[in-house]
């Protein structure tokens, strides 16, 4: 894969819903080539990708970079419990 010339792209769709099987070394592959994009200011997406690539990519979290699903968007996260505890005057230290 190659991205010379000016950097007039932002970012190349990188279509796999070809691969008929996938596993970590394809995962390796893509994060390669999305690292060699990044070095040229391009942004890798993999699109039409398995249900099995995704689940790989999640795993090695990698989702973000290579599918661009963001972690741990507000909406997608829950709210975090929050313990407040408070002292009594009278409360003795243990």
């Amino acid at each position: 894969m190659s991205f010379d010339g000016h950097h007039s792209l932002y970012h190349v769709d990188c279509d796999v819903g070809h691969l008929a099987c996938a596993d970590l070394g394809t995962v390796n592959a893509l994060a390669l080539a999305s690292l060699n994009a990044g070095r040229q200011g391009v942004r890798l997406r993999v699109v039409n990708a398995s249900c099995e690539l995704q689940e790989l990519i999640e795993l090695v979290g990698l989702d973000g970079v290579l599918v661009g699903r963001n972690r741990g968007q507000p909406e997608e996260r829950e709210e975090p419990v929050r313990v407040e505890e408070g002292s009594e005057a009278d409360d003795l230290p243990v």
